[in-house]
């Protein structure tokens, strides 16, 4: 929808609580990685001059969503490479559920450029859930464990 962000953070005692937004899944998807790098540093000093193919499934929108963030955020555990931009190339059914095709561009983290705010410890499926309305609009929220 016209006029709304891509993502925003909602109250949580303890944790990170988001709320990302898209006019399809697809977009929904991206903006909740960014979402993820934006908790972790300053999404818009991070240079797209690598990219990463990514490919997960899910039993539902839920697990799909799961994955695709824990995907995400083990790839910078094991490279330490962030992310600022993401094209979610395919989300389709599968025998198992659905899967998700993408790929995500950025560069290896450099503590002099990128500032850091909040380990993530984990995505977690508390309080997770996907809503869609009549014209198509996606809010997906869920809690990122700190």
């Amino acid at each position: 929808m016209k006029g709304t962000p891509p993502f925003e953070y909602l109250e949580h005692t303890a944790d990170i609580y988001v709320a990302a937004y898209g006019s399809s899944l697809e977009e929904c998807f991206a903006n909740a990685a960014l979402a993820l790098f934006e908790v972790m540093t300053e999404v818009e000093k991070i240079r797209p001059i690598l990219s990463q193919d990514f490919t997960v499934e899910g039993i539902d929108k839920e697990g799909l969503l799961y994955s695709w963030l824990e995907a995400l955020l083990v790839s910078f555990e094991t490279t330490e490479n962030l992310f600022s931009s993401f094209i979610i190339h395919e989300i389709k059914a599968t025998p198992e559920g659905l899967s998700l095709r993408a790929t995500a561009y950025g560069e290896p983290f450099d503590p002099k450029r990128h500032p850091q705010k909040v380990a993530v410890k984990g995505i977690t499926y508390h309080r997770m859930e996907i809503l869609e309305d009549d014209k198509g609009f996606v809010t997906a929220k869920f809690i990122l464990d700190i």
